[in-house]
């Protein structure tokens, strides 16, 4: 028997041209990238379809853009018959994904998730001056190591543990001179790769401080309903359906670690989920549940083929 769990992918995942074929092919997809579109203010789905790719890449377009084509996903998917509802034990989203996850989940709707999002990407790229914070990720070595290495190379400056992604594969955040040197100390302790990203801010670090504040602020003012499945939550690694503690985790997730790899493991071990699906752009997060459990099945679903695919697949 297939128990399934719905995952949205974050902030990465994103590329000029996505969501343009759900749009041509069905009226449900149309009418997400309309409502977005009306909350917003502004033609999102036209930067989206036509880019520039460095205007979608900005925090502040990358998140809505990203949670527009998850939901768009879910709505075609609903108008063939498969529901989170009906279709999914749980539902996870990686980083600004657990917001997609709760707009799928029927906690906010779609306009209120769009204008929390952008509030989210100008908070998150506010916080911090450009090129004072950085990210890093670090290849090869064990979670224990990184902590410790993250610890020697703060120096009094921040330098938190931001995403724990798969093993072996875990980001560094904080103070860009910190940042460095735990890109040099990963070298000399023998990480296959240690590389700086190219972000435009340090997310999940504590010099997100001043963006969380404005998250519980916007958070505050947004009505939200429990989830019709349970939600794993980034910073607990474990399911909640609180609407207050879902209010009170997104605040945290802002300065605080996805914890990806446990969110998984949790899903796979307590959840006893044995299907991955990421509906949405890209195929990250496909290929981090394969890294991080092997025996679980998984598959992205953001195009109009694989919607039609895994529609007929889900309706068995």
């Amino acid at each position: 028997m297939t128990i399934r769990a719905f995952c949205f992918p974050g902030q990465g995942s994103q590329a000029v041209g996505m969501g343009k074929d759900l749009a041509d092919a069905f009226p449900e997809a149309r009418a997400v990238f309309d409502e977005v579109d009306s909350a917003l203010g502004e033609k999102l789905s036209q930067l989206m379809f036509e880019g520039p790719d460095d205007t979608l890449r900005l925090t502040e377009n990358a998140q809505p853009a990203l949670m527009a084509v998850s939901m768009a996903v879910v709505k075609v998917l609903e108008s063939r018959g498969v529901s989170v509802g009906n279709d999914s034990a749980f539902v996870a989203g990686h980083s600004l994904g657990e917001y997609s996850a709760l707009c799928a989940a029927g906690t906010f709707s779609i306009s209120d998730a769009a204008r929390l999002l952008r509030t989210r990407g100008q908070a998150m790229q506010a916080a911090v001056p450009v090129g004072k914070g950085a990210m890093a990720a670090l290849l090869g070595l064990e979670m224990d190591d990184v902590r410790k290495l993250a610890q020697q190379a703060g120096q009094g400056q921040v330098c938190d543990v931001a995403n724990d992604n798969s093993p072996g594969q875990v980001v560094v955040s904080g103070d860009i001179s910190a940042v460095e040197r735990a890109v040099e100390i990963a070298k000399a302790m023998g990480a296959k790769r240690a590389l700086m990203l190219p972000v435009s801010a340090p997310f999940h670090c504590q010099l997100m401080q001043a963006a969380a504040e404005i998250m519980e602020e916007a958070l505050a003012g947004v009505d939200m309903k429990a989830p019709v499945v349970p939600v794993v939550a980034n910073v607990l690694a474990r399911p909640i359906t609180d609407p207050n503690e879902i209010r009170q985790r997104l605040v945290e997730q802002v300065t605080g670690m996805v914890r990806w790899t446990e969110s998984v493991a949790w899903l796979a071990k307590e959840g006893k989920v044995t299907e991955c699906v990421e509906l949405g752009a890209g195929k990250v997060l496909a290929g981090l549940v394969k890294r991080i459990d092997g025996a679980l099945e998984a598959r992205s679903v953001g195009t109009a083929e694989t919607v039609e695919a895994f529609a007929a697949v889900a309706r068995g």
